[in-house]
């Protein structure tokens, strides 16, 4: 199967509000892990706006995933947003029904209690997961 896009770059939003469980850098490696085997996918921060990331790369298109309605209503804002300051188009893509339930906080909730979450992630992000879990 071909792929829809020539390049794909993961872009790692920095969020002030949010205090990630990893830093920037050990995200990016983590998802560099586990798109190894894809010779089209790049992994890049973004620090600012997405749009302004997407405009500087020449980046015409940004794909979201989305879990439940609630995800399309802000992101629907969110993309309308981006096509008005710099004429970007947003695809969204529904998530396989299997999963639409998960959220990081709650992978991180269910594994730090010692629930069974092998294949809800890659196995190497889970090991990384459970190696920090047991840090803190």
């Amino acid at each position: 199967m071909t792929g829809l896009f020539d390049e794909v770059i993961v872009a790692v939003g920095k969020n002030a509000g949010k205090n990630g469980l990893f830093s920037y850098a050990e995200r990016m490696e983590m998802i560099r892990e586990v798109t190894s085997h894809l010779p089209n996918v790049t992994v890049d921060v973004v620090d600012g706006l997405l749009v302004d990331f997407c405009t500087e790369r020449g980046i015409p298109a940004i794909v979201k995933g989305l879990r439940a309605v609630g995800d399309f209503d802000y992101e629907l804002k969110m993309s309308q947003m981006n096509h008005r300051l710099a004429g970007i188009e947003t695809l969204f893509v529904a998530t396989n029904p299997l999963y639409s339930f998960l959220s990081s906080s709650l992978i991180k909730e269910v594994c730090s209690l010692g629930g069974d979450v092998s294949g809800l992630l890659p196995d190497p992000v889970l090991v990384k997961l459970k190696e920090r879990l047991r840090e803190r």
